[in-house]
């Protein structure tokens, strides 16, 4: 059976997804191919055509189209609940119980004509509750046999804003939601807004300021209630809607109240870590850690405890912090957490939760590798094609050179393989970086990616090293858990430990990506330490990069000197 996985029900992220007999070939988001990030608004169709060209598929042998988003009845507690905490909107309030399902309508109508677009005739529509789209990311592709524990937390997806549950023999369970305006990833991405940064990017520079705060300096627990059974959010300050939201001069509205103003200051502007905001970020990022181990821990913690295993998805399980908590956790042994655990996962979600139902089995995901790949001789028909006529040469070993490069403390943008599916550059669209040249962060962040100073750095660390450093023989593969790092390591990798001493890790083995692991083995040869500094090929506001193209124009378009594309090398000629 042929599913193919279509996101972007909440007009952004929109992805593909193609899962054949069980098993996911390819996953791409669309912004990556439109060079728009998170393609507001987009369908995702440059995305699907992808995924069906390179599994040579064509769109009439398609079974089914899974959409991650449903339609939610009256019966249901959400509508209730939605009307009832909005009773100052009564516009709103009554739309949900009389026209709840208006959002899915539209939604329904815009994947209905992306199929036709896509020549996707024959396939069957099937939508799948945004939620059950999270779980089934997190828990069917995680590959655990067990009876697992499940949590998804985001801003919201029909009405969902977060969910419990378990799977067990392939099924998935309910056990609790919360519905909107209860939404602790809404509350996050309002304080993200205050603090000057733009939701569904804003929150990861929330996360990387609060370690620079001093968390118990103000107390914010007027923004929500949280006992670990109930949760509720202060919608006079938070998660607000209609006349209360927060105008700025433009009219741009927000989703903090003028109230919130009044009670901590101005809304932030400007890329310095300054104060009060940063104790504003360590005060939000503890109150989300502490109020998501008490939920877990009531809902979950007797499953976590019989079996060991959770899992994990939604937008707010990109929050590597978090993470690091619920892995410590009394009875988690292993944690899962999709690599695309925002809305761009739910593509495969949907279609992982079809597949659950249809086939006998669906696999684990073994690796987020799954977009588009190019040919050293496409990397050269780029380059031949490029306004900037940049000369390159021939390599007999990529890995040598590129580790030659690092070693020397030059930055290097590495290009191989297949694109990766999510956020995280994981070593096939990457900027690299050697962890203990000194400056080799500041120089990044400031003359290539155009960034915040402070902004963290991800290391990408050999699996024969990676216990060592990180204290743990976790899995690490997908950078979505924080680390501490050992003492005796901080000194030799100075350049990708963050100011509380973790390290948001990557543990790469052979069998995944070959050639990026003989890259830092020959790392490990120069310098000792096996290990790279690792962020994603892109600069400020850019998708990451996809195609050759697309890596020449940032590697014109910032301070890199150093470009490998597949076999090639590319050096930035002097003025």
């Amino acid at each position: 059976m042929i599913i193919l996985g279509l996101s972007g029900a909440l007009d952004h992220d929109p992805s593909a997804a193609l899962f054949i007999d069980g098993k996911l070939v390819a996953a791409a988001e669309e912004e990556r191919f439109i060079r728009d990030k998170h393609a507001k608004k987009q369908a995702p169709i440059e995305a699907a055509k992808f995924c069906l060209e390179f599994a040579g598929i064509k769109p009439e042998d398609v079974d089914v189209v899974a959409f991650p988003y449903a339609e939610i009845p009256l019966s249901s507690p959400a509508r209730w609940h939605f009307a009832k905490r909005y009773w100052y909107a009564p516009d709103r309030a009554l739309d949900a119980l009389f026209n709840g399902n208006r959002r899915f309508r539209r939604n329904k109508a815009r994947v209905l004509d992306t199929m036709q677009k896509l020549g996707l005739t024959k396939a069957e529509f099937v939508p799948v509750e945004h939620h059950l789209s999270h779980a089934s990311s997190a828990y069917h592709l995680s590959g655990f046999q067990e009876k697992t524990a499940i949590l998804c937390i985001d801003g919201k997806g029909e009405y969902a804003t977060t969910f419990f549950g378990y799977g067990e023999n392939g099924k998935i369970h309910k056990i609790k939601e919360f519905y909107d305006p209860d939404s602790l990833g809404g509350v996050y991405g309002a304080i993200t807004q205050f603090l000057g940064f733009e939701m569904l990017d804003g929150e990861f520079k929330v996360m990387g300021m609060a370690p620079y705060g001093d968390p118990d300096k103000y107390d914010l627990s007027r923004l929500f209630f949280c006992d670990g059974k109930d949760f509720r959010v202060n919608t006079e300050l938070v998660n607000t809607i209609g006349l209360r939201r927060h105008k700025d001069a433009s009219g741009t509205g927000y989703y903090f109240s003028d109230k919130l103003i009044d009670w901590l200051g101005p809304k932030r502007d400007g890329d310095e870590i300054d104060e009060p905001y940063i104790h504003y970020a360590a005060a939000i990022q503890k109150m989300l850690e502490e109020a998501v181990l008490k939920m877990t821990e009531h809902y979950l913690g007797d499953i976590i405890r019989e079996t060991g295993k959770l899992a994990l998805a939604g937008g707010v399980a990109l929050n590597v912090k978090m993470n690091q908590r619920l892995l410590a956790m009394p009875g988690v042994k292993e944690l899962y957490i999709q690599p695309a655990a925002n809305d761009a996962g739910t593509a495969l979600g949907a279609a992982s939760f079809v597949a659950a139902q249809r086939e006998k089995a669906v696999e684990p995901m073994r690796h987020a590798y799954l977009g588009p790949k190019f040919s050293t001789e496409q990397c050269i028909a780029a380059c031949e094609q490029h306004p900037n006529q940049p000369r390159w040469e021939v390599l007999e070993d990529a890995a040598k050179t590129g580790a030659e490069i690092l070693a020397a403390g030059n930055p290097l943008s590495w290009f191989q393989g297949r694109m990766e599916f999510g956020p995280r550059s994981l070593g096939c669209r990457s900027i690299l970086g050697c962890p203990n040249a000194p400056g080799i962060a500041d120089r990044i962040n400031e003359q290539i990616k155009f960034r915040e100073r402070w902004r963290p750095f991800c290391p990408s660390i050999l699996d024969t090293v990676a216990a060592d450093i990180l204290q743990t023989n976790h899995p690490a593969p997908y950078m979505t858990i924080t680390f501490d790092v050992a003492e005796h390591w901080k000194s030799r990798i100075p350049e990708v430990v963050h100011e509380d001493g973790t390290a948001r890790a990557q543990v790469v083995e052979k069998e995944t990506n070959p050639r990026y692991y003989a890259l830092i083995e020959r790392i490990g040869e120069l310098t000792g330490n096996p290990v790279v500094l690792n962020t994603s090929l892109n600069r400020r506001g850019e998708p990451m990069i996809c195609s050759p193209t697309d890596a020449l124009n940032m590697f014109y378009g910032s301070d890199l000197q150093f470009l490998i594309m597949e076999d090639i090398l590319i050096r930035k000629q002097p003025a």
